[in-house]
């Protein structure tokens, strides 16, 4: 089994006793006041009776606690206590919680908001986020043929010293969004431009990549290259590549592109993490993982600069899945080399079964063809990358030494198929408590729900999709009809039938809005919908958005003994919001602040500090972003890897 986790190393950018500094007067925020003598005990707290005269670190009062436990709805709690071993010792009421109070008590004022657990985010790409926030972006934008032209000249000339063989690498490219609607990419449409370099533009979802013709010579493309296993490079009616690879094509080209400097990664990295901060995330499940992505993390231990939990999901790669015993030893090997790096749990592993559904992409795998745009079937069903014997077979090798499965799967058949491998994992293991997972879910048959329950499996979702708007309805609907579009992300119908469901962004695919995030789970709108997708079959509690983004992804991480809730021993991984999110107007979610994050009782994110305001800022103009008004990206989201 894999080891328990550990609170990450790294000193807090403000220590406890730095952060009354910080504040300055604390009054006048209303943040963080000195302490006040130690008071006597009152009943109601859930401090045992050895802990009653414990002085605790720190002491967030006058909130709305919101505890994750079975006792929530029934109990008001108003004020938390925070241990000098970084764990909770006492929720309760502030009366309670008072006694906890000593000399040397830093004391929190919540003003009414809510402190909750920390958000744990079941599938993101935070070191993708920080390789893309080095690069020049194209934010998704929708242009014209010229337009785009003008952009990209205008990157050339702010990198004129490259000339004439520096890569010019552009993130969020917008697959589908040359205008008019219906342009295809070409490799002739970036050859025109000024330059001699090559050039690539990186989708936003994560699934194509477009290059020019330099690129393309570069990497020894041409009409005879065979699509790579889980890939493919998109070819003309002459037969000759286009410039468009998608998914494993890619690292055709890619892997041509030299790699940013591990300094400059290093403290890009840095600054992601304290966004993630600042937006509340404790823990983050880093959903591809090599050696790379290890090494960054490394890193950033060795220089106190992980803020977070982080599980590393080991990517299995297609042609690997058909030999488990090699798959199983190359996850054992990194493991190995980084497990002691502190701040990281290993033991998931994650396999791509399919790709996206939006049109044109639609390499997400369906049990029945796709539509054409006029509603008529074809006969293509899309790309599914592994069999379910494959996938069984690999699970089971895992399984049986203890590791958890994390399965892409966005269209049904891609779901049924990682149901059916885990199915024959359990015949062949008999274990059930290692929270296999199928992320994404967009296309369920509902044939599979009950699926779910029966065989332990967790349903990780990222809900912020779920909304109507031009990717689920106009790059959709046509293309599927009305009778398969209803089981778009069915998250209340999973939970209906016993389902554990979790939570995931899949950041940086889509930006990191963790409160709308909530708030789309339950309204099925979101800021950006143009109306709800389903919301009467599909929407949540609000408790029950609450608890699948906090608990809920615990459990599927494996770290609900730890984390997840406020209780009594539980790690102390925290947020302070500036409002009452348990009570507030489901809208107003959306606008949430966090005020102060906290990992193992270690400061990590102070809204009054001058790094925290900075990140704050950071997070607020990534989400006011230019969004596309039609198609979006592919998928319009998901990278690593979508009424009628």
């Amino acid at each position: 089994m894999s080891p328990s986790y550990e609170v990450p190393a790294q000193p807090s950018p403000l220590s406890r006793r730095g952060l009354l500094a910080a504040a300055g007067a604390a009054g006048a925020a209303g943040l963080v006041t000195a302490a006040a003598p130690a008071a006597a005990a009152a009943p109601g707290s859930t401090a045992s009776p050895s802990s009653r005269r414990r002085s605790a670190a720190l002491v967030v009062h006058n909130a709305r606690v919101f505890t994750g436990t079975s006792t929530h709805a029934t109990t008001r709690h108003e004020a938390v206590a925070v241990g000098r071993d970084g764990r909770i010792i006492a929720v309760g009421s502030d009366a309670a919680v008072k006694r906890h109070v000593g000399r040397d008590t830093d004391v929190v004022d919540a003003a009414g908001g809510t402190v909750m657990s920390g958000i744990h985010d079941g599938h993101a790409h935070p070191m993708d986020a920080a390789s893309r926030s080095l690069r020049p972006s194209l934010a998704g934008a929708e242009q014209t043929v010229e337009e785009l032209r003008k952009t990209l000249t205008g990157f050339l000339k702010d990198s004129a010293e490259q000339e004439p063989d520096g890569w010019l690498v552009v993130e969020d490219w917008n697959p589908v969004g040359l205008l008019p609607h219906g342009t295809a990419p070409h490799h002739t449409m970036l050859d025109t431009l000024p330059t001699r370099r090559p050039i690539a533009l990186r989708g936003g979802d994560g699934h194509n990549l477009w290059a020019n013709q330099r690129a393309l010579d570069i990497a020894k493309i041409t009409a005879s290259t065979p699509d790579p296993v889980g890939g493919k490079i998109v070819k003309g009616a002459d037969g000759k590549p286009t410039g468009v690879l998608k998914d494993d094509a890619q690292p055709l080209v890619s892997r041509h592109i030299p790699e940013p400097d591990e300094t400059q990664l290093a403290d890009a990295a840095a600054k992601t993490l304290a966004e993630a901060a600042a937006s509340g995330v404790t823990t983050f499940m880093e959903a591809v993982v090599g050696r790379d992505e290890l090494k960054l993390y490394q890193r950033l231990a060795e220089s106190d600069r992980l803020l977070q939990r982080i599980v590393p999901a080991l990517r299995v790669e297609t042609d690997m899945t058909k030999d488990p015993a090699a798959a199983l030893a190359y996850a054992k090997k990194l493991r190995a080399e980084f497990r002691d790096v502190r701040g990281l749990r290993f033991g998931t592993v994650k396999v791509f079964l399919d790709g996206v559904i939006e049109y044109p992409a639609q390499t997400a795998a369906l049990l029945q063809p796709y539509l054409d745009k006029d509603g008529r079937p074809t006969d293509h069903r899309g790309d599914l990358y592994v069999s379910a014997a494959d996938y069984g077979r690999l699970s089971a090798a895992f399984n049986a030494e203890g590791w958890q499965m994390h399965a892409h799967a966005i269209g049904d058949r891609a779901v049924r198929t990682s149901l059916d491998g885990y199915a024959y994992a359990l015949r062949k293991t008999g274990r059930r408590d290692l929270r296999n997972t199928t992320a994404h879910l967009q296309l369920v048959d509902p044939a599979d729900l009950p699926r779910f329950a029966a065989l332990g499996v967790v349903a990780c979702m990222q809900l912020q999709w779920a909304a109507r708007n031009t990717w689920t309805m106009d790059a959709l609907l046509p293309y599927i009809g009305a009778r398969r579009h209803r089981w778009q992300y069915p998250a209340r119908s999973l939970q209906d039938r016993r389902a554990a469901l979790a939570g995931g962004s899949d950041w940086p695919v889509d930006p990191l809005q963790v409160w709308n995030q909530i708030r789309t789970a339950i309204d099925r709108e979101g800021m950006e919908g143009e109306g709800d997708l389903y919301r009467a079959e599909e929407g949540l509690s609000r408790t029950s958005s609450l608890l699948m983004h906090t608990l809920g992804t615990a459990r599927q991480l494996r770290s609900d003994h730890l984390t997840g809730t406020v209780e009594r021993g539980k790690a102390a991984d925290l947020v302070v919001l500036d409002r009452d999110v348990t009570r507030c107007p489901v809208a107003d979610i959306s606008s949430s602040e966090v005020r102060m994050t906290l990992v193992g009782g270690t400061v990590v994110h102070d809204a009054q500090s001058s790094a925290g305001r900075a990140a704050a800022a950071r997070v607020t103009r990534a989400a006011a972003g230019p969004r596309p008004t039609a198609y979006a990206s592919v998928h319009g989201r998901h990278a690593s890897c979508g009424c009628g």
